[in-house]
């Protein structure tokens, strides 16, 4: 048996090895590490509303109406009225017939794949997309194949082979590593062209992108094809947690029938559904957000091709500065952190091999001063 300490020794000597950090306060761009503020560049809050107050008295307001937990599965007694009206809300958000919960947005995309894909069927999923993705792939039996990153034509290709298999074309919408945006139209054609699923894992691309919020699809003025699943997160731009997935009716009920992590787990909490019911309304009517973080992205992106820093091709709120080597990407978030900002070293496997990077992430909490500070802190790297 190998040893678990061996193991983790070798971690420590590649530079891989993880660890959690305690933080305290409220979770917002401004909080306290160690006893010491810090600017944090590196949560998924996009839109500044996870320590909203409105979200915070829902919050308090769901637990007093509809208990703190569901009290089992939602084909048990879990699903509660809260949730059917999230749901419907989302069914509209989104432009689609029907939305379905899920606990997390791993579940989601677990769920919705392994009901989709059997053992001979076909996967085919950007070399990008999220781990939960992949993972879902690989418990779902199927044979996966693993395109190279947007390349529509190696895609093509793949879709020509003749095959009598069910076929689904796997893709996140925003890529949470790069930030980079999927070619949506392209997919979507190439998906109805040659009669596949088309899986859109959009947890990076609500509420930031489109006018409403409404995500890549409204970024991308797609609309709702009866062949196609959008999965959403509540807890990146939406401020709470859980997810969803949003489709035809044919689809939402053969997942409330089969998809094992949507049947198999207890429900979302109840007062939480109701915090993120209000959340929806902030996220779709206050524009205003996506507006200051767009105006806070450019900011950012004019001062670091200022300094001659390479960021990756992303508009979004994920702007990845690429440094390669694990240990160094190491050493400059410690840097950071010792000058009081907060970004993540991301290394492999999370991203390939020899991309190791800082990913900084902008909120609409952010301020200017914020931006400018950080710009001045990646000068001295």
């Amino acid at each position: 048996m190998k040893s678990l300490s061996t193991a983790l020794a070798q971690r420590h000597q590649q530079g891989l090895y993880r660890q959690r950090r305690v933080m305290h306060g409220q979770s917002s761009v401004h909080m306290q590490l160690a006893g010491q503020p810090v600017i944090n560049f590196c949560s998924n809050d996009y839109l500044g509303l996870a320590s909203d107050p409105r979200l915070i008295a829902a919050l308090a307001d769901g637990a007093r109406r509809y208990g703190v937990g569901s009290g089992a599965s939602h084909l048990v007694t879990g699903h509660h009225a809260i949730h059917d009206a999230l749901e419907q809300a989302l069914a509209e958000f989104t432009g689609r017939p029907r939305a379905l919960l899920f606990s997390t947005g791993y579940m989601a995309n677990l769920g919705v794949i392994t009901t989709l894909a059997g053992r001979h069927d076909r996967i085919f999923s950007d070399r990008l997309n999220h781990a939960s993705l992949l993972d879902g792939a690989r418990l779902s039996g199927a044979t996966m194949q693993r395109y190279p990153h947007h390349d529509m034509a190696a895609l093509h290709t793949l879709l020509a082979e003749p095959s009598t298999a069910q076929t689904l074309v796997v893709s996140d919408g925003v890529f949470s590593m790069d930030g980079d945006i999927a070619p949506l139209p392209q997919l979507m054609q190439l998906a109805h062209d040659s009669g596949s699923w088309l899986i859109i894992d959009d947890a990076h691309g609500f509420g930031v992108l489109g006018a409403h919020g409404g995500g890549t699809f409204e970024h991308c003025s797609q609309p709702h094809s009866d062949n196609v699943a959008v999965i959403g997160t509540f807890g990146k731009a939406f401020g709470t947690s859980g997810a969803f997935v949003a489709g035809s009716d044919a689809l939402i009920e053969t997942l409330i029938q089969n998809a094992r992590s949507y049947i198999y787990t207890t429900a979302l909490s109840p007062a939480l559904a109701h915090a993120t019911l209000v959340s929806l309304g902030i996220v779709r009517d206050e524009d205003w957000r996506r507006q200051q973080l767009r105006s806070l992205i450019e900011r950012f992106r004019r001062g670091a091709a200022q300094l001659g820093l390479t960021l990756g091709e992303s508009t979004t709120p994920i702007q990845p500065l690429i440094i390669g080597d694990n240990a160094r990407c190491v050493a400059a978030s410690e840097r950071l952190l010792a000058a009081g900002l907060l970004i993540s070293a991301i290394r492999p496997p999370t991203v390939p091999h020899g991309t190791a990077r800082l990913r900084i992430t902008l909120s609409a909490a952010h301020r200017e001063v914020d931006i400018d500070r950080l710009l001045d802190a990646l000068s001295g790297l």
